[in-house]
């Protein structure tokens, strides 16, 4: 058995060692990235850069205010991209992402309280239903948001929903 201190220094060089494409493994994630992508944050991570952002958004021809779209999250090292639903409307905005097993249903409050529980969920649906806000901090965003119909004091909520068995 390793002693607790050798395991450490292993898991640290291991979160220390460079990409496998700066290796000549593979394409560095920006470069990777699709036409077209509205990039909401890039920020130095460990390894390397991490960003997120959308693009592909397609309306639904169906119902009124609501939007597909792929949402990028890009790692030093990975890229996932997901695809997601958006609805706009003033009476019910919302966010339908998942992690890959569970999808999670997001009701949203545009122009009220911006927290590091909402700030994503609030820059992907400010890109998605007004793309010139795209990557506007949304807490900026409140007086604009009354001016659009939003009120501002909606109940955010999550709900959680198995996703398909693997």
């Amino acid at each position: 058995m390793l002693p607790t201190r050798t395991l450490a220094l292993v898991a640290l060089a291991a979160l220390l060692a460079p990409p496998v494409w700066a290796e000549g493994g593979g394409v560095r994630p920006e470069d990777a990235r699709p036409p077209g992508l509205i990039l909401l944050e890039e920020r130095p991570g460990l390894g390397g850069k991490q960003a997120f952002g959308i693009y592909g958004a397609v309306a639904d021809p169906a119902v009124p205010g609501l939007w597909r779209i792929k949402f990028w999250d890009e790692q030093p090292n990975n890229v996932r991209v997901r695809s997601e639903t958006i609805r706009c409307t003033p009476e019910a905005p919302l966010r339908v992402t998942s992690n890959g097993f569970t999808f999670f249903v997001r009701t949203l409050n545009p122009g009220g309280a911006i927290t590091s529980a909402n700030r994503i969920d609030q820059l992907v649906w400010w890109a998605t239903c007004f793309p010139e806000q795209a990557g506007k901090d949304p807490a900026g965003l409140a007086a604009l948001a009354r001016q659009l119909g939003y009120s501002g004091t909606l109940r955010e909520s999550e709900q959680a929903l198995p996703g398909p068995p693997r």
